[in-house]
């Protein structure tokens, strides 16, 4: 559906975006997260083309947006951060300048305004000026008029920052509602939104991508979180040499607190391994005297590999596996 291959684009001797890569699937919801001048905003206005790239192409279809770019865009429905409205205009003028903009015919038009107004549920503010609304009813006039051609991809900048809890709620099920038909990209820096309502997140950081992945994977990635009394060296040694357990990495955060990795071989996917490595493992504390705390699925978190990113200390993770790398204080030993 849609495909950035190797973006990059330079503002002078500024290096805005570094060799990008991504392909977007019909009917995804996808977070562009990433910090604030990470590059996000650049590379929307490229897959928008509004803003051509250095070196890099955004392929629509298969057709490259620069060389049939009426045509591409045709596709693509934008709401920028700023939400673009008109205050003095009602919705419906707003909409019916929006939809000439567009170069849509005016026998047409009647009926994609009321699908607009229909699908963002503005009907008892249709004929109020937009001055009057509040800023979770111009944020959905402004996604109204993204929609209005019926395009295949939505590309929302920021489209919950400003709003209260209830508004963030009502934005949040319309995101979900667009991709019923529609490629969904939202670009955000809160986790939250990303988590409420994508599929998928992408992350960016001093314009390079740093993290590629479904949501769904944000699993342990065949991993056991385990707390005992035991100490680091002690607990190699009493699972040296079984066979569901591959390393043991000191999760650094507390001197009782690790992480096993589930031999490859076990197939760690499979729940029926995970628990017989914890059976093993467990048995195995218990036979040396140590006390065990807890043990469970290890998990990684969003934010987690946000803030990695962020601080640069996350290797790149582009849909390879569910684990971003942690800065441990100790390389992961093989058991």
């Amino acid at each position: 559906m849609l495909v950035a291959d190797r973006l990059t684009r330079k503002y002078g001797d500024f290096l805005a975006v570094s060799d990008v890569s991504f392909s977007i699937a019909q009917g995804e919801i996808v977070g562009l997260l990433g910090p604030n001048g990470a590059g996000k905003t650049t590379i929307m206005k490229m897959m928008t083309g509004f803003l051509e790239p250095t070196s890099g192409q955004i392929l629509i279809d298969g057709v490259n947006i620069e060389e049939a770019r009426a045509a591409t865009q045709a596709k693509i429905g934008y709401l920028p951060e700023n939400c673009p409205v008109y205050p003095e205009m009602t919705v419906l003028d707003y909409l019916d300048y929006a939809a000439a903009l567009r170069n849509m015919p005016e026998a047409d038009r009647g009926l994609a305004i009321a699908r607009a107004i229909d699908a963002t549920a503005l009907h008892e503010k249709a004929g109020e000026p937009i001055s009057s609304l509040s800023r979770g009813l111009r944020q959905r006039a402004g996604v109204a008029q993204a929609i209005l051609h019926a395009p295949r991809i939505v590309i929302l900048d920021e489209p919950t920052n400003g709003l209260d809890p209830s508004q963030i709620r009502q934005m949040r099920a319309l995101i979900k509602r667009l991709a019923e038909t529609a490629t969904v990209i939202v670009s955000t820096h809160i986790l939250q939104e990303v988590q409420a309502v994508c599929d998928r997140a992408i992350i960016i950081n001093r314009g390079s991508l740093m993290y590629d992945a479904p949501l769904s994977e944000l699993g342990g990635g065949g991993k056991l979180a385990i707390s005992t009394s035991l100490r680091y060296d002690t607990l190699q040694k009493v699972l040296g040499g079984l066979g569901t357990i591959s390393t043991v990495e000191d999760a650094s955060t507390d001197t009782h607190s690790f992480e096993l990795t589930i031999d490859q071989a076990s197939k760690p996917a499979d729940s029926a391994n995970l628990n017989k490595a914890a059976a093993d493992v467990s048995r195995r504390i218990i036979e040396a005297g140590g006390e065990l705390f807890a043990l469970s699925p290890a998990r990684n978190d969003l934010d987690q590999i946000f803030a990695e990113i962020s601080a640069g200390t996350a290797k790149k993770l582009l849909n390879e596996n569910n684990q971003t790398p942690s800065d441990s204080t100790k390389e992961p030993v093989n058991v």
